[in-house]
Order: structure tokens, then sequence, then C-alpha cells
């Protein structure tokens, strides 16, 4: 039986080792009691190879379950992943686009970019009050209604297909900038070696 690492390779976690920190175990994941229905599906190692498209694909759906709904991001991030053979560390991780800290500005840009769609009426509609401790996060979606929806659709559409590029597009770069450098190494070496006879 092979075994497979969830942890990305030594080279990519130099630039990012910060990060890595947020990047889930397998462990984490498959302990993790929301994804305990996914479990049989999770055996595939392509869900945990670190390739260009499997990283970008996974970082696109979390970052699009992460702006698009308010709770169970990791559920369906890692669900979508499995169906698009992309990588389930990623597309958890990336979810933490929105936290307590990103919440608010996430949402209030998504409900003005909703407003400023459907005009101005509806940006005239105050948003709910954050003070109100009755109020659940459903009601206050609820208030804000169809501009909020369109915006959050907007953004984590937007925002998706750009992470898949951008990830796509440096990592391509970056792999050949890596074998442009082995071959001027290898070159650079035989040329001292045919000097050297």
């Amino acid at each position: 039986m092979h075994r497979f690492d969830s942890r990305p390779p030594p080279a990519m976690t130099r630039p990012t080792s910060r990060l890595r920190s947020l990047i889930p175990t397998r462990e984490q994941i498959m302990a993790n009691r929301w994804l305990g229905w996914l479990r049989p599906f999770l055996a595939h190692p392509q869900l945990w190879r670190w390739s260009r498209r499997g990283v970008a694909l996974g970082v696109a759906l979390g970052i699009f379950f992460g702006l698009l709904i308010p709770i169970a991001q990791i559920p369906f991030s890692a669900a979508a992943a499995v169906l698009l053979r992309a990588n389930v560390p990623a597309a958890a991780a990336s979810t933490l686009v929105t936290n307590p800290v990103t919440f608010g500005p996430v949402y209030y840009a998504a409900y003005r970019l909703g407003s400023w769609i459907y005009g101005d009426e509806a940006a005239k509609k105050p948003p709910p009050r954050q003070d109100a401790e009755e109020t659940s996060i459903w009601e206050d979606i609820s208030e804000l209604g169809l501009p909020l929806i369109t915006g959050l659709a907007i953004m984590a559409t937007l925002f998706g297909l750009l992470s898949y590029f951008v990830i796509s597009i440096v990592w391509y770069w970056r792999v050949k900038a890596k074998r442009r450098r082995m071959i001027r190494y290898y070159q650079t070496r035989d040329g001292r070696k045919s000097e050297g006879l």
C-alpha cells in the first residue's frame, strides 16, 4: 500500500513557510467530523498530489466556496475537490479567505457590488445593525437580499477563476525558471569538465 504525504514538497514551502501551518494535513482532514461522509472517496492519490492543476483548482474551489457561502465551506470545497480531482488540502485551506477579520469587509463589498448592479434603490437600503445580538447571520443575510447574493456569486466566480489562472501561470514560470537554472548548471559543469580534459 502506497503512503501519500499530504504536505507540500520542500521546494514549494520555502517562500510560503508561514502559510504551511494553515494547510491541513491528510490526517486532520480524515479526522474532521464534517468530512466523515467523504472518507471512502478520499483515498484517491490525485487528491493529495501537489501538482499545478490540482493546487490551482483546489485553491479556486476553496476561494469560490469561501466567498459564496458563510458556513460549511470546507465540506463543500472538499466535496467539489473530490469530484474534480483537485488538491483537497489546498481547497480546505483556501476557504480561510473569509474569516472573522475579513467576513465583514467581504460581505459589505459584495452587497455594494450587488447594489450597483441592481441600481440605487437597493443601495439605499441600510445594512443590518451589527450590535443586535438576537439577530442571526441568516437574518442579516436575508435582510440584505438579492444584492448581497448576486455580489457574492460574482466575487466568488471572479476571484476563483483569477486564483486558478494566477497560480497556474506562476507555477508554470517557476518550473520553467528552475529548468533553465538546471540546464545552465549542467552546461557550465560540462564546459568546465571539457576544459579540464
